[in-house]
């Protein structure tokens, strides 16, 4: 039985425990949540290796672009495209909610206001908070953005320290290959914590709650998709000129990941190995673009927040002008770049937007009650953005190998 498991593909196994999970979860409903540790336990795993993961392969794909001018193309090459696809992700969202309408017939059972407003920071706050006072403290309380930046300046000097730096470059070379190795043995346990996040939802919210706002749960759910077949599935045909399919086969096991965990940071070491095993990606450019895309990539939340500022604009019977979709769009792009990719980061993101054009902020208490199913949609989303840049990216630097993407 054993030799038997170890023969089938990992994806296979993540699926097998998402389906098992969802219907455990739907038939045994609170006897099921027996199973939520396993969930904790592999959570608890993949959170153990967010930080060093980020801090340590930022650093080795910096360094390992001794070429500065390389360095600067790859980051803008990466930052552009991201913010572009960003920019069409809120288009999308606004759209799907303006033709769906989900807010329309629905009745609000609550008034209730929730105090999440506060915790929006500003714009001017994101970017003075990105840089570090202390970078110790910052890898201790695992702030992502002061992270990214105290590898990326510290990656540039060890280059500029040329021979000297060498030592340095070699010491977090090496360190990167042994998280790349703790990173397979924690994937290994994916099915199992899969099925138990999977089983905890399920049963958690059963079908009830699913039906009463499904209108809203299908168009944040179809637009992802839409977003990732017509945008990412684009990209990859007409300009890498890959097979799309081959690229959603690849990246699928991360997927399943981001589905469960909801947390863009907490499926990166899944996206890097991914990306790296089976989309044949340089180690070094994933080293680089996928850190930068679990911060400032955020398409599935894009989404996210344009359908539910139109579903709250709906409930309470506001028109919204051509200006107020215009400052959707720059608010919504801009707070992507600041968005944690964490559970429920999305949740205090959507109060910032509905701020910038005045809508009431009670519409939030009604989000917040399903905002873990719509995290599952835009994680998702979130992932496989940063993966498609990384294979664009990768092939414009001619650091794409297509025999393993082939083989995926």
């Amino acid at each position: 039985m054993l030799i038997l498991y170890k023969k089938i593909p990992l994806w296979q196994k993540i699926f097998c425990g998402l389906i098992l999970g969802l219907i455990v979860g739907l038939i045994f409903k609170e006897d099921a949540l027996i199973f939520k540790p396993l969930g904790t336990l592999f959570l608890n795993l993949i959170k153990m290796l967010i930080v060093p993961l980020i801090f340590v392969t930022l650093i080795s794909g910096i360094t390992s672009m001794d070429d500065l001018s390389k360095m600067k193309r790859v980051g803008l090459k990466t930052f552009f495209i991201y913010i572009g696809t960003t920019s069409i992700a809120i288009s999308i969202g606004l759209l799907f909610g303006y033709v769906f309408k989900p807010g329309v017939d629905v009745a609000i059972s609550s008034q209730e206001s929730i105090k999440t407003s506060n915790e929006a920071l500003s714009l001017v706050d994101t970017l003075l908070n990105i840089i570090p006072t202390n970078p110790v403290l910052s890898l201790a309380e695992g702030n992502i953005l002061q992270i990214i930046l105290f590898a990326i300046i510290l990656g540039i000097s060890i280059n500029l320290a040329g021979e000297k730096g060498k030592i340095v470059s070699n010491f977090f070379n090496s360190f990167s290959e042994v998280m790349f190795k703790m990173t397979d043995i924690v994937i290994s346990f994916a099915p199992f914590g899969v099925f138990g996040l999977m089983a905890f939802v399920s049963a958690s919210y059963g079908a009830d709650l699913l039906l009463s706002l499904v209108k809203i749960i299908a168009c944040v759910f179809i637009a992802s998709i839409f977003h990732m077949i017509l945008v990412y599935g684009g990209i990859i045909s007409l300009y890498s000129k890959l097979n799309i399919l081959t690229f959603f086969k690849g990246i699928l096991p991360a997927q399943i990941v981001a589905f469960t965990t909801t947390s863009s940071s907490g499926t990166l070491p899944v996206t890097t190995n991914n990306v790296i095993e089976n989309l044949g990606v340089s180690k070094s450019i994933a080293s680089f673009v996928l850190p930068l895309g679990a911060t400032i990539n955020m398409d599935g939340t894009a989404i996210y927040q344009g359908i539910c500022v139109m579903f709250i604009a709906q409930l309470f019977g506001v028109e919204l002008t051509f200006a107020n979709i215009l400052t959707i769009i720059i608010t919504s792009t801009l707070a992507s770049i600041g968005t944690a990719g964490i559970p429920g980061a999305g949740l205090i993101m959507l109060t910032l937007v509905l701020t910038s054009v005045g809508l009431p902020l009670e519409g939030v208490a009604i989000i917040a009650g399903i905002d873990r199913i719509l995290d599952m949609a835009r994680s998702v989303t979130n992932i496989t953005g940063d993966a498609m840049v990384s294979v664009v990216v990768a092939k414009s630097e001619e650091e794409f190998d297509e025999r393993i993407y082939v083989k995926a």
